[in-house]
């Protein structure tokens, strides 16, 4: 943060969003004590309904958490005016921001093999100790000969109440997006207990308060870092990177499968188009039926050796959250339990045309 950064004393949400918002990052409430944006007014949470196509936000109305994200002061100026208790979100995606999440909660450690999804931890690794995302990081950093993101002292880092850190980096490159992703998932996943906050998520402004603590800034970095290149082959690596559209896209097969792998796109490209395809029609559209139909082919086709699931869930996500960006954790359920399901049914291509 520049000297006009509120630093002197304990800063007001107002003018933490006042100031975010002339760092061109895109601000949004939250509500008041909490990390979550307040509730819909009750017209939209009476009805599902897009919020490009939501009457609240041309109002100025924070509906629709960070959809409705500003970097106008004057918008800016009510909301906090009339609700100084609010707290402030900076939406990732439209402030170009990549920032890893790492968690420490008291949960049992996986199995090596889901520490770092896509690589394989050698049993002569002593893991004694590993207990939180701090841990995952640093040897996913170790592995690749790098410093740890959560001792770049380049970077703006919040600590977080419950003990986590939030590392927040620019992206150098505007044309490649990222996804979000949570250390969880058995499907998009940096590593375990570290989650991402991009594309189509948002993130806690330090200083805002709630019943746990307050997000501190940590270390001398008032501003984010460019993302180190390394970190952003890693997300490319681990299927962060958003894809471009279906239509026209271009895909590398890989010479060793060549052949079943023509096929499978032959059956999977024109189901993965109608959801994409969805987008042009916000309801009505059997997004759900498609999106399942999709999935459920394409856990069928991984299973037998057709195509890479890593792939595979990567484009049925980016089909999806571009027909309908609203309902990602919707989206995400549907796509887990039909992949799954085809997965127990491996689909044979033989005597397809």
């Amino acid at each position: 943060m520049s000297a006009r950064a509120p630093s002197a004393r304990p800063a007001t949400s107002h003018a933490v969003a006042r100031w975010c918002a002339e760092q061109g990052w895109p601000v949004h409430p939250l509500a008041a004590g909490r990390k979550t944006p307040p509730a819909n007014c009750p017209s939209c949470k009476d009805k599902q309904h897009p919020p490009a196509n939501c009457p609240c936000l041309p109002a100025g109305r924070p509906c629709h958490g960070f959809h409705a994200a500003t970097t106008n002061a004057t918008r800016i100026d009510s909301w906090w005016s009339a609700h100084p208790s609010w707290g402030v979100g900076v939406a990732c995606g439209g402030a170009n921001l990549i920032v890893v999440d790492v968690d420490a909660h008291s949960v049992p450690v996986p199995d090596r093999s889901r520490l770092l999804p896509g690589i394989p931890i050698h049993d002569s690794v002593n893991l004694q100790g590993l207990a939180s995302g701090y841990d995952t990081l640093a040897l996913l950093a170790a592995l690749r000969g790098q410093q740890s993101p959560a001792e770049d002292e380049g970077a703006l880092r919040v600590r977080t109440p419950s003990g986590g850190l939030h590392i927040w980096y620019r992206n150098p490159h505007p044309a490649t997006r990222f996804r979000c992703s949570t250390g969880s998932s058995p499907k998009v996943a940096l590593a375990w207990q570290v989650d991402i906050r991009a594309d189509g998520g948002y993130i806690v402004a330090p200083t805002t308060r709630t019943p746990q603590g307050t997000y501190l800034r940590e270390g001398p970095s008032r501003l984010p870092a460019p993302l180190p290149e390394w970190l952003g082959e890693e997300l490319v690596r681990t299927g962060h990177m958003i894809q471009p559209a279906l239509a026209g896209s271009k895909r590398v097969i890989s010479p060793r499968r060549s052949r079943t792998a023509v096929g499978g796109r032959r059956v999977l490209d024109p189901l993965l188009l109608d959801v994409a395809q969805c987008a042009l029609t916000p309801e009505g559209a059997s997004f759900t039926e498609k999106l399942n139909r999709a999935a459920y082919t394409a856990g069928g086709l991984s299973a037998a050796g057709h195509l890479d699931e890593h792939a595979l869930r990567a484009e049925l996500h980016e089909a999806a959250d571009s027909a309908r960006p609203w309902q990602t954790v919707r989206n995400e359920r549907i796509i887990d339990d039909a992949f799954t399901a085809g997965s127990a049914r491996p689909l044979r291509l033989e005597g397809r045309s």
